[in-house]
């Protein structure tokens, strides 16, 4: 097969599809790969590293586009990039479809065949190819709601870890899965003063057994939730429903109640956000102000740290990679359940239930366009 790997276009995106290494890879199996020019320059991949590999080098994206069988990128493809894709054409990426109207519109004009990143699951239960992006994430908003609650940046000038004689700062954690473990592990580290949200029973137990009174585990509701946040110096928003538009739990009123120069970082921000206030920043500008509280919901915080998010990623994606070069689209989402969880979007079709559902589309199953 030949596989094209793009330069990511989005702001501030650094990351790249495939690493030199998962070229190799590619080509043990025989397959040709496409690179564009500069694609990892930014995070130390050079031109040369990639040639070495075997990948063959293209000046622009639309030769890519024009030429590849499947495109293997990081981020959502951009408008221009939607309207290069054609029918038939495999894209391996990360999509976040259902807060996102008209990119789903694009796709399902382009007849391209969109496989997920975030959907596919794994043999465990999970999503294996969203958990490194999300373990990222989850000690990114920490590290990026610390920075934030300086008084130079707009928060109410607390250190997060406090000193002693002046207490440590509260963080609330709402959603106990990958980002908000991750979340909570930094905020321990740091010295706060940590709530943690769940409205699994079970995974708060685990978290007290391994935390103990470092932590608080609340279970989540309406009340619980609205307690946590008029508390919190800084609030992480960690949930996550596959597929789907994220929940609002904090509500505008919650917001307008909270302390001043607070700060909230929303990592649901990718799937619309669980704060009612929130709406998607860049790490060009990745902050805002609603009533006070400082909002960052920047869509992309792994790009920040492109180099280490770059290896995690491609960790989890290569194999799929793989098994949709080696068999094909049909054969490979046939012989893997998990991997058929990723199609959301299919020859002008919308694959993925979730999806349709909020994005008021008809729902076609991949088993039916599979054969």
């Amino acid at each position: 097969m030949l596989i094209g790997c793009p330069k990511e276009i989005k702001n501030h995106e650094y990351r790249v599809g495939l690493t030199p290494a998962s070229v190799r890879e590619l080509i043990a199996h025989k397959h040709q790969i496409l690179v564009q020019i500069g694609a990892g320059t930014a995070i130390g991949l050079s031109d040369a590293q990639y040639e070495a590999a075997g990948a063959t080098l293209v000046a622009e994206a639309k030769e890519i586009f024009a030429k590849a069988e499947m495109i293997v990128k990081v981020k959502e493809p951009q408008p221009q990039e939607c309207a290069m894709l054609r029918p038939g054409q495999i894209l391996y990426t990360y999509l976040h479809l259902a807060p996102d109207p008209e990119q789903t519109a694009a796709l399902v004009k382009s007849g391209a065949i969109c496989i997920a990143y975030e959907t596919i699951t794994g043999p465990g239960g999970g999503l294996p190819l969203l958990a490194p992006m999300s373990e990222v994430a989850g000690r990114m908003a920490v590290q990026a709601g610390a920075a934030h609650l300086e008084k130079s940046k707009g928060g109410m000038g607390i250190l997060l870890g406090g000193v002693p004689g002046v207490p440590a700062a509260h963080v609330a954690i709402i959603g106990a899965g990958v980002v908000g473990t991750h979340a909570l592990q930094m905020a321990v580290g740091m010295g706060a003063r940590v709530t943690v949200l769940d409205k699994s029973v079970d995974r708060l137990r685990q978290l007290d057994l391994v935390f103990g009174n470092r932590i608080s585990t609340v279970y989540s509701n309406a009340q619980s939730v609205e307690d946590a946040v008029l508390d919190a110096d800084l609030v992480v928003g960690g949930v996550l429903i596959p597929g789907a538009a994220a929940p609002k739990l904090v509500t505008r009123s919650m917001i307008s109640r909270m302390k001043k120069g607070a700060v909230i970082v929303d990592v649901a921000i990718d799937q619309g956000g669980c704060f009612e206030t929130s709406h998607a920043t860049t790490h060009a500008e990745p902050t805002y102000v609603v009533d006070g509280v400082v909002h960052y919901c920047v869509a992309n915080m792994p790009g920040a740290v492109a180099r280490t998010s770059t290896f995690a990623l491609n960790n989890a994606t290569i194999g799929h990679a793989v098994a949709l070069a080696d068999k094909g689209w049909k054969q490979a989402l046939k012989d893997n359940d998990h991997l058929k969880n990723g199609l959301n979007v299919a020859n002008g079709q919308v694959t993925y239930e979730a999806v349709a559902r909020d994005l008021g589309y008809s729902y076609v199953s991949a088993d039916s366009l599979l054969g």
